[in-house]
């Protein structure tokens, strides 16, 4: 098996209400994709792009149902309510990872001392902008860290991958074309470096001046410090947060003055920090997003 860096698949940001998420994001100039409905009480509104990457606004479509899966073992639906518990409902509460093998992944958490749980395994329906539907599978293996309650990563494989041309879902107005940073957040983030350099199979981490950085496919891991959270993204935080926090995605755009416009046309409140546009967080949305233009 190889022992590359597991690359960003997509991120799951769970929000209270997901039709406001799908308007948020909307306003942000994003292309949604239709509602898709987890046979385990959760649904999502997902954001392709175009480097196979996305994000998944995570919303609860049954209670019951995702409390009886919980309590039945599995980590997806379980670490979702307790995100929601302790974080107020809205988030970044995982990093997921793209793996050819789950069942590895998960062998592999095991023996360094970082699984979550057990291998998920689960079929969704699929319906493209043009009303094609297939189903897609996927296998999720969970890595988790006891000091970090309110973050976790898993590894996804896809049994059934999703259609190959989702070229109508990853165009975006506001120019988006993948995500470039994931930052996260620790009052000692090189206390949680092993976790994460582990998850990703990562060999190794920049230091930076608040913090480090985990490579992870054409994506970067940040783990900072609040400090350097406020001198990069003008984020302040609580002093009392403890453990792993999902605080900001950056996304890489083609010209960052198409971005400023589409926002300023939607009426979107955001500021300018140097060559990025910062939004920062707002319900339906849940951690801040910046743009920044990529070459």
């Amino acid at each position: 098996m190889s022992q590359e860096t597991l690359p960003i698949d997509h991120l799951v940001l769970p929000v209270i209400d997901i039709d406001l998420a799908r308007e948020r994001l909307g306003k942000l100039g994003f292309t949604v994709a239709p509602d898709a409905r987890h046979p385990f009480g959760t649904e999502n509104a997902c954001v392709f792009f175009a480097d196979k990457t996305y994000i998944e606004p995570l919303g609860v479509a049954s209670v019951e149902e995702s409390e009886k899966t919980a309590r039945e073992g599995n980590v997806f639906t379980a670490r979702n309510q307790a995100f929601r518990f302790r974080c107020g409902g809205e988030g970044l509460s995982a990093i997921a990872l793209a793996t050819a093998d789950a069942r590895h992944e998960h062998a592999r958490f095991a023996r360094d001392g970082i699984s979550a749980g057990s291998v998920l395994q689960f079929e969704r329906p699929v319906k493209m902008p043009d009303g094609i539907e297939s189903v897609a599978g996927f296998r999720l293996a969970f890595a988790g860290d006891l000091r970090a309650p309110d973050f976790f990563l898993f590894a996804v494989e896809r049994v059934n991958p999703l259609p190959a041309d989702r070229s109508a879902l990853e165009t975006h107005a506001n120019g988006v074309t993948s995500i470039a940073e994931i930052v996260l957040t620790a009052q000692e983030p090189k206390a949680f470096s092993e976790f994460v350099r582990t998850a990703a199979k990562a060999a190794s981490a920049e230091e930076t001046s608040f913090g480090l950085d985990v490579p992870s496919g054409k994506a970067k891991i940040s783990l900072m410090t609040p400090e350097g959270l406020e001198a990069y993204y003008d984020l302040v935080i609580p002093d009392t947060d403890r453990g792993l926090r999902g605080r900001a995605v950056l996304f890489a755009v083609g010209d960052l003055a198409v971005t400023e416009a589409h926002l300023a046309a939607n009426g979107v409140t955001y500021t300018r920090k140097g060559n990025r546009i910062l939004v920062k967080p707002t319900p339906g949305q849940g951690v801040l997003f910046a743009f920044e233009e990529t070459s």
